[in-house]
């Protein structure tokens, strides 16, 4: 099985954040039966934040035409997850379902789709046949569980942080926040129909690959 050059910087770009976001789902699993919340988000709060921080990455590599991956799909994604990172958990760390189980499904939704994700970009700059068929039907089916979950935990941890802004800072924030959350009427379907297409157009591809060999 050929293939290219390991040491392709995207390659390994995606292949270090893969391990990242694995080592956040291993926390998810294994950590926090052990400590429980609010425990749990104390203890990976801020190393969430710092690898969600590096997906800015993307939004350059995007920009100047490094991937081909929609700008405005990219940096709706990345700048709705910094809200919560920095926004909230840095700022609002108060936000009642910070400390839940909320919290934790977030993470879940997170590195799932994450390391999912990220593996299927290191095979396809890896492998001359790309990724494997698995992970292919991973990454294009896994969605529509993971990206209805995560947005759910999103939404109710910025509601939750409402209460919060305002006390702490002042009504203003709290307005900045139900706005944020407003955007998640264009900004969900808006991402959601971007996989729904891609899916189809993969799910062809696979079939008739398929046929192909048989």
């Amino acid at each position: 099985m050929g293939k290219v050059s390991f040491v392709n910087p995207l390659a390994l770009y995606n292949l270090f954040s893969a391990g990242l976001w694995g080592y956040l789902l291993y926390n998810a699993i294994v950590v926090y039966p052990k400590i429980g919340q609010p425990e749990f988000f104390y203890e990976i709060k801020s190393t969430l934040n710092a690898i969600q921080c590096g997906a800015l990455i993307e939004v350059f590599n995007s920009l100047f035409g490094i991937v081909r991956a929609p700008l405005l799909t990219t940096f709706a994604q990345v700048a709705s997850r910094l809200l919560l990172t920095i926004g909230v958990f840095q700022y609002l760390p108060e936000a009642e379902n910070a400390h839940n189980k909320t919290f934790v499904s977030l993470v879940i939704a997170w590195s799932i789709t994450e390391v999912v994700r990220y593996s299927f970009y290191y095979f396809n700059l890896t492998l001359t046949c790309g990724a494997p068929k698995l992970l292919v039907l991973l990454r294009y089916n896994l969605f529509w569980v993971l990206y209805p979950l995560g947005v759910a935990s999103e939404l109710l941890i910025i509601y939750s942080a409402l209460p919060v802004g305002e006390s702490k800072y002042s009504a203003n924030v709290r307005w900045a926040l139900i706005a944020a959350m407003l955007t998640y009427i264009p900004g969900f379907p808006m991402l959601f129909s971007h996989m729904v297409v891609q899916r189809k157009k993969i799910m062809r591809s696979i079939r008739s690959t398929t046929k192909k060999e048989n």
